[in-house]
């Protein structure tokens, strides 16, 4: 009988012990979502265009692979980063940065779109020269010339590749 009452109370501690670590986890989750939801707001025009950077790296290496799939997905990420800046930093320290942007992704980022679609390699090639010549353009007038991109010379994203996934 004692064994009976000291499992049964072993369980009930076990089962309230599991409740409120449920309820704490999902305390816990809304706290860590709201924690994120704030820190992308918080982020600054250096860490969108850090992102933004990342992901030109990227386009250029996927589209010159010829993963068509790979630098549709990177051109979109590109979009949704010009987004932001466009919501967020529309002008920064004085310099109006939407005209620019809008400039970009009314020009540029709809012919690579097109050079992508259609799968012209030679096209998408001169597509993201002009895309990263608006980058720099954009720098320039943004009082950032010191910023300059370029091509990318060697694949730092070694942990990913940028082949065509196989039929």
């Amino acid at each position: 009988m004692k064994h009976r009452l000291i499992v049964a109370a072993v369980a009930v501690a076990t089962i309230l012990a599991a409740a409120a670590t449920q309820g704490w986890s999902a305390e816990k989750r809304q706290r860590g979502a709201a924690t994120h939801a704030h820190a992308a707001e918080a982020s600054g025009l250096g860490e969108i265009m850090a992102l933004q950077q990342m992901r030109h790296i990227k386009l250029w290496y996927a589209g010159s692979s010829a993963n068509w799939e790979l630098a549709a997905y990177e051109l979109d990420e590109l979009k949704e980063g010009f987004d932001d800046v466009l919501k967020r930093f529309s002008v920064k320290e004085g310099v109006p940065l939407a005209p620019m942007v809008k400039t970009i992704m009314g020009r540029e980022i709809p012919e690579l779109a097109k050079a992508i679609e259609a799968r012209d390699g030679g096209k998408f090639a001169g597509m993201f020269d002009a895309l990263t010549a608006g980058c720099n353009a954009c720098h320039q007038s943004a009082k950032h010339g010191f910023i300059v991109i370029q091509r990318p010379t060697s694949q730092p994203y070694t942990n990913q590749s940028f082949a065509p996934k196989a039929p």
